[in-house]
């Protein structure tokens, strides 16, 4: 387990990514995945991915009738035979490649989320995006933002959930080709186990926040402070 001044900081990173994800669909991975590979990075992928395997059991039990099955058939096709491209990555990466990685992924995610690209609702974009998810979801632990796109005009009950369905099983998958490539420790589960009361507490939260904060607004927060922190474990990574 790491010192229980980490465990603070990390807890404090998945509480407000837990939040922001209840609100908008994502958020989790793109708030916490920086910090973790910053004050822990042995705990990355395998600590985040558990976590971001939970929390859409919540959404998905509240929204279960807005999952888009059609969609989501599609997007798993890509993404579940790009999971092991995903895992064969973090098996060959250092810390510091990882570190620059994550910065990476999140700053796309920033830039694509900010230009507000129209993604056509069509199988060869979603067997796309799922491909894109697979490799960087596992290789990462950020793998919502491709899909994400393609979603973005849809209402948000139909966003959260069909995400959530799409995490679910994605990160599952995920986990196990960590497992089997190696690359999924105990500490890792332990430190992810210790984190999940605050991540209950965030989506409580999240339920009364998204009622009183603009979606927009919000998203917009996110994004500045996502860009600051990638860009800190990129220049930090690249330090060595």
């Amino acid at each position: 387990m790491p010192p229980i001044d980490v465990m603070v900081i990390l807890a404090v990173a998945v509480f407000a990514g837990t939040v922001i994800q209840g609100c908008v669909g994502l958020g989790l991975g793109l708030v916490a995945a920086p910090v973790m590979a910053l004050v822990a990075p042995d705990l990355m992928p395998g600590g985040l991915l558990w976590l971001t395997l939970l929390l859409p059991l919540l959404t998905v039990g509240r929204e279960w009738a807005e999952v888009d099955w059609w969609g989501l058939r599609w997007a798993l096709l890509g993404r579940l035979p790009a999971t092991a491209v995903g895992a064969w990555v973090v098996s060959v990466m250092s810390a510091e490649a990882l570190g620059v990685a994550i910065g990476v992924v999140i700053l796309l995610a920033v830039v694509l989320t900010a230009r507000t690209f129209r993604l056509p609702m069509r199988p060869s974009v979603l067997v796309t995006a799922g491909v894109v998810s697979g490799i960087s979801g596992t290789a990462t632990s950020i793998g919502g933002p491709p899909l994400a796109l393609v979603y973005q005009r849809e209402l948000g009950p139909r966003v959260r959930a069909t995400l959530g369905v799409y995490f679910v099983v994605g990160v599952a998958v995920s986990l196990t080709a960590l497992g089997v490539v190696g690359e999924l420790t105990m500490a890792q589960t332990m430190t992810a186990a210790w984190l999940a009361p605050l991540m209950v507490a965030g989506f409580a939260v999240s339920l009364v926040v998204r009622r009183r904060i603009d979606g927009d607004l919000l998203r917009v927060i996110v994004m500045v402070v996502c860009a600051l922190s990638a860009t800190t474990l990129i220049v930090r990574s690249l330090a060595g």
